[in-house]
């Protein structure tokens, strides 16, 4: 009975391969990279690093205090940033906030925080931007 539900349903214009499979991986090598179709990837959840461990590191991070910095995940070297996400790169002097496109993967000296995975207060000071009350 369920093996039909699907029949009629056409994969998404990401998925589908354009090219003959000899030349699929030449011309395609990181096919579906950076799109924001199925799930997450583990590295985005999982957080093995926190702004709390960039400070012990010696990164000036304002004047948020330890249990805020415990709720900003960094992501790890070599993770892909997703596609129209909203980041700040706690590494850099001044961190704003920026949309990543798809061809964007944290390398060795970023500190990646995805904005979607901290509390909004926490988020508006980490990049400067406190609004009253915070």
């Amino acid at each position: 009975m369920n093996e039909d539900r699907n029949q009629d349903r056409t994969p998404k214009q990401q998925a589908r391969q354009k090219h003959p499979d000899e030349w699929h991986q030449d011309l395609n090598p990181n096919h579906l990279a950076g799109q924001n179709i199925g799930r997450e990837s583990e590295e985005r959840e999982r957080a093995d690093m926190t702004a709390f461990h960039l400070r012990k590191r010696g990164y000036d991070l304002g004047g948020l205090d330890d249990n805020d910095l415990k709720q900003v995940p960094v992501l790890a070297e070599g993770t892909r940033l997703q596609q129209g996400a909203t980041y700040v790169n706690l590494a850099d002097p001044e961190p704003r906030e920026f949309k990543a496109t798809g061809n964007v993967t944290a390398e060795a000296g970023d500190a990646y925080a995805p904005k979607d995975k901290v509390p909004y207060e926490v988020w508006n000071r980490l990049i400067g931007e406190p609004k009253p009350g915070q």
